[in-house]
Formats: C-alpha cells, structure tokens, sequence
C-alpha cells in the first residue's frame, strides 16, 4: 500500500465513520470530505467540482422534480386509493400496498412513493383500528426493492450506469435493471406479504395516533360544476365516498339559499354549493373525486384561482385586523387572489354562509390559493400561519398529460433519440409550462443534500481509483476467495456492498463499490456487467439499520420502531435477496 493509499482510506474511513456516527449532517461530511482531500493534495483541485456536473447527479436531480409533478397531477392518487380498504385481510393489505409502492418506485422516486403511500397506509390502519408498524416496514421495503427495477427508481442504479458509462464506454439503459430487479422485487414483496410482517416486533399502542385530530375539522363550502361527478347524485349517494375521505356532508346550497336540514335526498345540481365537514387534506381528497371546486371559482365578477394551489391554517389572534369581519366584506380574491374555504370554531357547525360568517378571535381560517400569496395574506389579515399545515391542491385535470410527458421522455431515452437527462429535463420543462410545477417547487423539490452527497463523493471516489486503492480492495476479495467459481466471487462481494449500505448512504455505496466491482471483475477474467449489476441491486438493499435508506428512516417515528426492530424481518430478507439474486444476476449477465 502507497501513502496516497493509505490517507485515501484514512480519509474515506473518517467519511464513513462519521456517517455511522450520525451526529453531523451527511451533506457537511461529504463537503468537508472534499475539501480536506483538496487541501491535502490528495483529490485534485481542477476536478474537486466535477461531481456538480456529472450525468448521474443532474439524472437524480430531475428525477426529484419529475416526482413531484406526477404527485401533484394527481396520477398516482388514483392508483394509491384503490388499496384504502381496512377491511381486507392484512397480508391481502400488504401484498397489494406493495405491489403498487414497487411499481412507483420504478417510474418514481422511491422516497416520493413511500411519502405518498405512507399516508394512506396511515388512514387504513386507523380505520381499521390496527398498528401501522405491521404496514409501514413492509411497505418501505417494497418501495425500496421497486426501485431496482428500472434506472431511474433508485439512485445506485443511475451512479452504476454512469460508472459503467466512464469505463465500459456505454451506460445501462432504462430497463437494462428489470429483469433482476423484477425477480428480486417480487420475490421480496411475496416474503414480505407472506411471512415478513410476521415477523415485525409490535407493542402495545405502537404507531398508534391519538385520538384528537392532528389538525382542525373546517366547515367548508364546495361548489359542483358543470359536469363534476357529484352532478346528478344526491348527497346521500354520495356518502360512500364522503366516508371513504372521511368527509361529514352536512348540507346543499342553492341560489344563495341554504335547502332544508342535510337535504339528503336532493338531486345536486351544477353551481349547487355543498357543506361539508373535515380535515384540510380529507376535503381535498373529496373534492377531488367529487369533481368540486372552490365557490369563489363560479362567483360573478370574481377571478379564478390560477395554477398551483395550496390550502394553508392559520389562527385569528385577539386584535386582528381580520377579526369581526366576514369573507365577503375582505373581498379576499379579488383583492389578494386567496380565498377563505372554510373555518374550524372549536368544533362548532355553522349554519351561516362561509362567505358569510363574522371571522371571531381563535377560529382557524382554511385558506385557498397560490402557495407563494399565503404567507403576504395571512400578514395582511394579521392571522398567525400554523406551520407545516400546508395541504397542496392537486392538478387532477392534468393527470393525463403528466403521464404522457414522462412516458413521451422515458420513451425518446429508450430509443436513443436523446440522452436520459435531456428526456428528463424536457419533461421538466413541460411540467413547468402546464402548471404542474411552479419555478419554486422545481428548487424546493431536489433533495439538495443527496445532491451535494453525490457530487462531493465523485471527485474523491475517482481520486481512489485513481491512485489504485479500488484495486487494492478488488485484490483482497479475489485473494480471499482464490479459486472460487465467478458466481461465489459475485455472493461475497454483494454481501460486502450490502453490509456498508445498511449503514452508509446507498449513493457512497454505490461509488466505492463500483471500481471494487469492476477491478474484481478483471482480476479473475470474468465480465464486468454482473459485478456492476450486482453492486447496484446490494447498494439498493438496506434493510437492517433505519439509517441504511431513507424510506427506513422516515418510518421510523410513525411505525413506532426501534433501531432494533429493523433487523427481525430485515435479516431474512436481505439473506433471500442474496440467494435469488446472485445466480439471477450471473445467470442473466454472466
């Protein structure tokens, strides 16, 4: 070993230890890495910001932004909603639950899929008056095997195909990963729906809410527009669905005049307003599938709400300017473009109109509008934002169009037309011309931190191969295993690379064990792909530790585990993981 060697495996040891250790943030190790690399002479200064640029951190980049313009089309609400069942048996639950968070998974981002789904889970779990931990870690590792199977569901495999890229002379192409990843993904999903929930460690009132509401029941006012589904049923007809969202229906409006009591048996009329009764995101999710829209939207003289919207609380403090007037005397939308949908008064129901109703001292106000108005809004009302009760309203009219354009860019990637980053970039493009996402969302939606991780990492995983330090480690692995057939030396290595990914970033994984693969690969004569592939799919694997991939970490806290409880059902499935992929891979590219 060299002493460029020997203070890279310093370096890159104090990297790793800081991780593990978990006190400081890995974006800050990552950059410090870099720079104490720089400033010791041991990555060079004019490649330190290459990383910055490099095809597989821009590739993860749009992935972020493609998510959230498909989240916010509504495109995968749909499929989400069909699997809120709380009295389907629970490994019927579960196997759907991640059947379709694997499928996601593979189109988009893995953590974006979990955040959607985790909600659902949630609500079904307290529907059916269960623990969501026994749901909650089946389903992250369900979102994390989906996204082995096409390049863009999980960063590994975006860093392999780039490293394949720089040495072999062509990336893998976007289904390159499926038919390895498809087997272990089902395969997986099959343990998990079958016995691995089983398995899941679960204490009294673990994962379980409280019983008070984590936010404030509005009454609100929704109007049903020409065409909307709700057009033609009656709100009795429509209570299936109201439960279904947990929405109460409490009345009908028409022509400025309130019907008699809830008018349940009254055929809804187009630009007939209903009452309706519930949480922010439960009303959005009603309105949604109901078809209805805001009454402000229909009014004479007042404008629509225009593109991106949110619903955002905020308290009236005593002394507010807003305090002792009502909605229609603000003349919210005209004036500032945001409209008041409903109001939460200590659990009170209303019978005046919304627009109506003299704004008191402690009601909560439930407003409407673009998400960059709210916060001028509310000052100018001189009401309090409660924070994080931000509900965004999804574009369920542009569902379509935001399918076609990721479809139309995945497909001109897969026939060559184009690179994967411009396709992505284009479908960014026109997610942001059609209002799915605004010029602030496509910022706040990158996960910058994993952006910096990466980029730091490059430079100095490059200076490690570079100075044959990756050989090194490929040399030891193939003195350990001297004489083994290719396929035993492919198991050891992807035991190595899944271990450091129960505890490191899967991205650091997958940069340091990539060179380790290919120089494995060539010090026995075998072929690169299948050390490639299999580094990928064991990068991806993280299924011991709650810090090994962030879907692990995020369900942490409402699954109610602890560090410990990982492993019980982890263990098994990362040995099954082992044992089906190994001779896939080998079999498949071998």
């Amino acid at each position: 070993m060299t002493e460029e060697q020997g203070a890279l495996f310093a370096l890159m040891g104090a990297f790793l230890g800081l991780l593990v250790w978990g006190r400081i943030r890995y974006d800050l190790v990552a950059a410090a890495t870099l720079f104490v690399g720089v400033a010791t002479g041991l990555v060079p200064e004019e490649t330190a910001f290459e990383g910055f640029g490099h095809a597989a951190v821009v590739v993860i980049a749009l992935v972020f932004v493609v998510s959230r313009g498909l989240t916010n089309s509504g495109a995968v609400e749909l499929l989400a909603s069909k699997i809120s069942k709380p009295d389907r048996p629970l490994a019927l639950h579960i196997a759907l639950l991640s059947a379709v968070g694997a499928a996601l998974s593979a189109v988009i981002n893995n953590v974006a899929a979990l955040a959607l789904l985790m909600t659902v889970d949630l609500q079904t779990s307290e529907k059916a008056n269960r623990s969501p931990a026994l749901t909650l870690m089946p389903l992250s590792f369900a979102t994390i095997l989906g996204g082995m199977i096409t390049l863009i569901g999980t960063p590994p495999n975006i860093v392999i195909a780039q490293y394949r890229a720089e040495t072999l002379g062509a990336p893998f192409a976007m289904f390159d990963f499926a038919p390895v990843g498809l087997i272990v993904a089902v395969v997986g999903i099959l343990f998990t729906a079958l016995v691995g929930w089983r398995l899941i460690p679960v204490r009294d009132g673990q994962g379980l809410r409280p019983s008070a509401p984590q936010t404030g029941v509005y009454t609100v006012e929704a109007r049903a527009p020409e065409g909307a589904k709700a057009v033609g049923e009656t709100p009795s007809g429509l209570s299936g669905l109201a439960e279904e969202h947990d929405v109460n229906l409490l009345g009908l409006i028409r022509a400025d005049r309130r019907l008699p009591g809830f008018s349940r048996h009254e055929e809804i009329r187009a630009d007939d307003v209903l009452i309706l009764e519930g949480e922010p995101a439960s009303i959005e999710a009603f309105m949604g599938a109901a078809g209805l829209d805001h009454p402000a939207e229909g009014e004479d003289g007042a404008p629509a709400l225009p593109g991106r919207l949110t619903l955002a609380e905020a308290i009236v403090p005593e002394g507010a300017w807003v305090s002792g007037r009502t909605a229609s005397g603000l003349r919210l939308l005209s004036r500032q473009g945001v409209a008041l949908l409903g109001v939460s008064r200590q659990g009170r129901r209303f019978r005046e109109r919304v627009r109506g109703l003299t704004i008191q001292p402690g009601d909560v106000l439930l407003l409407v509008g673009p998400p960059e108005r709210m916060a001028d809004v509310m000052a100018w009302l001189g009401a309090l934002p409660l924070a994080g009760r931000e509900t965004p309203v999804l574009r369920r009219e542009k569902a379509a169009f935001a399918a076609a354009a990721f479809l139309a860019a995945v497909g001109a990637a897969v026939a060559g037309w184009i690179s994967l980053p411009v396709a992505l970039l284009g479908c960014v493009g026109a997610y942001a011309l059609g209002g799915l996402v605004s010029g602030r969302e496509v910022y706040e939606s990158v996960e910058w931190k994993a952006i910096v991780l990466l980029a730091c990492l490059v430079p100095v995983a490059g200076a490690l191969e570079a100075s044959g330090g990756t050989e090194l480690i490929a040399n030891a692995i193939v003195g350990l295993t001297g004489g083994w057939p290719g396929w035993a030396v492919l198991l050891v290595l992807m035991a190595v690379t899944m271990t450091l990914s129960d505890f490191l970033n899967n991205v650091a994984t997958a940069l340091i064990a990539a060179p380790i693969g290919i120089g494995v690969a060539r010090a026995i004569g075998a072929p690169e792909d299948p050390f490639l592939m299999g580094v990928a799919v064991a990068a991806s694997c993280a299924f011991l530790t709650p810090i090994g991939h962030k879907n692990n970490t995020i369900i942490m806290g409402p699954g109610g585990y602890r560090f410990a409880d990982y492993w019980r059902m982890g263990l098994p499935l990362e040995l099954l993981v082992l044992a089906v992929a190994t001779p896939t891979v080998w079999w498949i590219w071998g």
